[in-house]
C-alpha cells in the first residue's frame, strides 16, 4: 500500500511506483493550491502573503469558476504536487507552482504545456509571465529553455517579464 505522508510525500512499499495524475484545476483547487504556494522550494508565498495581494481561496475559486483563470493540476495518490495557471483575458502565465520532491520529473513542462493550450486555444499568441531575473533560481533557466524570451521589462514585483510567441499545441 502505498501511503503519503505528513507533506503529501509519497513512498511506493510495492514496488510499484505511484502514478501522477493531471486534470483540469476546478474552484475546490483554491485552497490546496494556496496552501502549496507557501511549500516551494524557491518563491513560496504564504497564505498570509497571498492576501496582501488580494490573492485568497475564495478569490482564485471565483476565478476559476468563472474562467478567468484557467488552471491544471498534478496529484499523486489524490494528494496535489502541483499545478500551473493562466489568464484567460491578458495571456499571462499568474503560477506554476511544484512541491520540492516533484522538481525534475517532467511535471512542471506538463503543466505549462496545458496552460500553454488553453491560453492559445483562447486566442492568445502571444504569452508573457513573470520569472526572477536571477539566473542562479531554477525557473530562470526552466522558462528559457522552453522558448520563453526576455522583453527586457521588469513587473511590479521586480520579475522579468518574459513572453512566448512562437508554441504548438
Amino acid at each position: 500500500m502505498t501511503d503519503p505522508g505528513p507533506h503529501g510525500h509519497v513512498s511506493a512499499h510495492d514496488g510499484c511506483p505511484p502514478t501522477l495524475a493531471y486534470r483540469r484545476a476546478v474552484a475546490q483547487d483554491a485552497g490546496p493550491c494556496v496552501a502549496l504556494r507557501g511549500q516551494t522550494r524557491e518563491n513560496a508565498v504564504s497564505p498570509e502573503r497571498l492576501g496582501s495581494y488580494g490573492i485568497t481561496v475564495e478569490t482564485w475559486a471565483a476565478d476559476i469558476d468563472s474562467g478567468r483563470l484557467l488552471g491544471h493540476v498534478c496529484t499523486l495518490l489524490g494528494v496535489m504536487q502541483g499545478y500551473a495557471f493562466g489568464d484567460r483575458t491578458s495571456g499571462e502565465v499568474v503560477v506554476l507552482a511544484l512541491l520540492p520532491d516533484i522538481e525534475g520529473r517532467g511535471v512542471g513542462r506538463e503543466l505549462l504545456t496545458r496552460v500553454v493550450r488553453d491560453l492559445s486555444d483562447a486566442g492568445h499568441r502571444r504569452l508573457s509571465l513573470g520569472c526572477s531575473p536571477d539566473p542562479a533560481v531554477r525557473s530562470h533557466g526552466f522558462y528559457r529553455h522552453l522558448g520563453w524570451q526576455s522583453t527586457g521589462k521588469f513587473d511590479d514585483h521586480g520579475d522579468e517579464v518574459l513572453e512566448l510567441t512562437s508554441f504548438t499545441c
